[in-house]
């Protein structure tokens, strides 16, 4: 066997030096100063039990114990309970606020039967109203009084799909104080919004060419004799309503009304005044013109100059007002809607914070270990894949039970923020939300009447077969799961630029909605005109993108990395000084902000400490939204060699 070979200190070796080197001399390679056992904080994070074990409890800490768990279950339930009366609020305080002017944007039959058009108003209004069944509801008054072709309807009823997810991403900017519970649950929340966009983006073009989702469904209503049934039973809102309805109780026909073109509902309050009111028809002598301008089979005579008849007239009596603390304030609804805002976001906010609290002290030690088991772990080899199907099931009958996909996605989100839910679990459920919420509008359009039904069914199978075409794009095959790992992606993005959860809230559901809304009142050469290059550029970009990191030596030199461009073109560090400056300026005034501002800063410092650096393994392309730093002495040596 060969002699070992000398090792010669190189610590302080330089290029020259390594030249002249003697060949029996051995060079040691330049390692990563990379913490391999760095945390991912994709992972589950372990709820540990710091107190004392059962076993080392007496009898009086045994019974506290059990007395203190009891006492949070309470609160638990108490919490969860406010928290869905709170989404219930902030729905009808939107309504009250944006309304009648949904109402008026439904109104325009000429721009809804532009597809785009279309989408756009059914984000907007759903935004507007915080509720996909108001505004499906809104879509079937106008199909069934002929305002609207059903094939007009269905891009509406898509936008409004999309439209829904915004309450649970609002939900998940409450969490924004732990990065990474942010990052987990602005991941959760936002998986339903890449599905949504991305099911549509494949979708609508398939639709508006070929009218795949109407034929379809108009096969099935004509195939099967169906008759119409019971409404949607009440279950959530059995238990919802009696503090729900002492608060607020809004006539939601008033926006059906202005909708379908009714003058007189204009003027008319969303407020519910009368709860109680009766319908009595009396027939009254009226005069009329001549006997030709007499009803058929009613009488009619002549008595001197004028000519009567009898007509049925319609009466509404009030019977008794409604019990709500609005009832006399006789404010108007613009002033009640704001009011009802901040109060459902103040009591929502408290009540997120609350729970997610309680659910850190109570999931912990074996407890946490068996709910984690029971929802994240996979059925054996070879019935994996059969988890994520059981899980879709479970979201659409939990959704059906509460009769909302906002309130289900929106009570799961703080679980996958806090690590209990695991984001690759949170997708089948949410997807599965998204059936739910379409069986229970079936049942609603069942209870339509027989003129009505066969329309109101048609769209509620449209929004139903939409969910299924999506599953089967973006689910069965693991590869195909691209919302996950966009969702994943954007829940790194806004954990390290936290304010960009706000930007992206505003962009994906108000600015871009009312621009592509303004470009098709324009026409749609406009359209065309701005949002194909917009389409192409977007495209490029991402395609360069992928290349960068992947295969970089395919791309021309210039364009393997962006630092051609300013840089607030291609990264978002200068515009988090922006903000940061806003922030410190708020918090010489404002003291709130500046502890925020203070913890934050604080918080940026550590982590600059804790990073580590990759040396000669580093990207410069992964790494482009980092400060330029100076490359350590150590560094160039060993790249050199």
């Amino acid at each position: 066997m060969a002699p070992r070979p000398e090792v010669r200190d190189t610590s302080s070796l330089t290029l020259d030096d390594a030249n002249t080197a003697p060949k029996d001399s051995v060079i040691l390679p330049a390692y990563s100063t990379v913490d391999k056992y760095e945390e991912d904080p994709w992972n589950l994070p372990e709820l540990q039990d710091t107190g004392l074990k059962w076993s080392e409890l007496d009898t009086k800490g045994k019974v506290m114990r059990v007395l203190t768990a009891i006492v949070k279950f309470i609160l638990l339930v108490g919490f969860l309970y406010m928290f869905v009366c709170s989404l219930d609020i902030l729905s009808s305080a939107f309504q009250l606020v944006g309304g009648k002017a949904a109402g008026d944007i439904f109104q325009d039959n000429a721009v809804l039967s532009n597809p785009v058009a279309g989408l756009v108003i059914g984000v907007l209004v759903t935004v507007l109203v915080q509720s996909s069944s108001t505004s499906s509801s809104i879509v079937v008054s106008m199909v069934s009084s002929g305002l609207l072709e059903v094939q007009s309807a269905v891009p509406v009823i898509m936008g409004a799909n999309i439209g829904t997810s915004v309450t649970n991403t609002i939900v998940a900017m409450m969490q924004a104080g732990d990065r990474n519970e942010f990052r987990r649950a602005f991941a959760g929340a936002t998986v339903h919004d890449f599905f949504n966009w991305l099911s549509v983006l494949i979708l609508l073009p398939l639709e508006a060419a070929t009218g795949v989702l109407y034929k379809l469904t108009k096969i099935v209503i004509d195939s099967f004799n169906i008759q119409g049934g019971n409404n949607a039973p009440d279950l959530l809102n059995v238990i919802t309503d009696p503090l729900t309805d002492a608060i607020i109780e809004l006539d939601k026909t008033v926006i059906s009304d202005i909708a379908t073109g009714d003058p007189a509902a204009r003027n008319k309050s969303l407020i519910k005044i009368w709860c109680k009111s009766e319908k009595i028809t009396t027939l009254v002598n009226i005069t009329v013109p001549s006997a030709a301008n007499c009803t058929t089979g009613a009488p009619c005579w002549v008595e001197g100059n004028k000519t009567w008849t009898q007509i049925n007239v319609t009466e509404t009596i009030n019977l008794e007002r409604c019990n709500h603390i609005f009832v006399y304030a006789n404010l108007p609804d613009l002033a009640v809607g704001l009011i009802l805002l901040a109060l459902s976001l103040l009591i929502l906010c408290t009540c997120l914070i609350l729970i997610v609290k309680l659910l850190n002290s109570m999931l912990k030690g074996q407890v946490a270990v068996v709910i984690k088991k029971v929802l994240n772990t996979d059925f054996p080899f070879p019935f994996g894949w059969v988890t994520g199907y059981i899980a879709i099931m479970v979201g659409a009958g939990m959704t059906f039970i509460v009769q909302s996909s906002s309130v289900f996605t929106s009570a799961i989100t703080p679980l996958v923020g806090i690590g209990v839910i695991s984001l690759e679990r949170a997708y089948p459920l949410t997807l599965g939300s998204n059936i739910g919420t379409t069986t229970t509008a079936i049942l609603a359009a069942m209870a339509a009447p027989g003129e009505t039904l066969a329309n109101s069914l048609q769209i509620a199978l449209c929004h139903f077969f939409f969910n299924i075409a999506g599953i089967l794009l973006w689910y069965p095959i693991p590869f195909t799961r691209i919302p996950i790992r966009l969702a994943r992606a954007l829940g790194n993005r806004t954990a390290k630029y936290r304010w960009f959860a706000a930007l992206y809230l505003f962009l994906c559901f108000f600015l871009m909605p009312l621009t592509i809304l303004g470009l098709s009142l324009a026409g749609w050469q406009a359209l065309v005109g701005v949002a194909v290059p917009i389409v192409v550029l977007a495209i490029f970009i991402i395609i360069v993108n992928l290349m960068q990191v992947r295969c970089p030596q395919y791309l021309p030199s210039g364009l393997r990395n962006w630092d051609f461009l300013p840089r607030p073109l291609h990264s978002m560090a200068p515009w988090d000084r922006v903000v940061k400056s806003g922030m410190a300026f708020c918090g010489a005034h404002f003291c709130c902000c500046c502890k925020c501002c203070q913890s934050t800063e604080d918080e940026e410092k550590g982590g600059k400490e804790r990073k580590k650096s990759l040396e000669m393994y580093d990207n410069p392309v992964l790494n482009r939204d980092d400060e330029p730093q100076e490359t350590p002495k150590e560094t160039v040596k060993a790249t050199q060699l």
